[in-house]
């Protein structure tokens, strides 16, 4: 435990759990650019796949979460913008398939 508390340069594991939870919100957000990019070249074609908006606001959600935790006004803004620009794609989403 000790070592892990090192490495991430915290001193508490409620700091040491805030990191894990930023990483696994970074990894979420990163998976969707990897998804993306594997439907891209499965179709030959630029596409966003609906999983890529899921990953976007399940990792926006979860760095959002970080961020106040960390009081970095910065990162919270940045991560509220995109939360809502990825809810209304979804939105979009799901209204195209209602309409076919």
């Amino acid at each position: 435990m000790d070592a892990l508390l090192a490495f991430f340069r915290v001193t508490t594991l409620a700091e040491l759990i805030w990191v894990l939870v930023g990483l696994i919100g970074q990894l979420m957000f990163s998976m969707r650019f990897i998804l993306q990019w594997l439907a891209s070249e499965k179709a030959r074609r630029s596409v966003v796949p609906e999983v890529f908006w899921w990953f976007s606001i399940g990792g926006g959600l979860i760095l959002f979460a970080y961020a106040l935790h960390r009081r970095d006004p910065v990162f919270i803004l940045g991560q509220s913008l995109g939360i809502f620009i990825y809810a209304r794609n979804l939105w979009l989403v799901r209204a195209e398939k209602h309409r076919t």
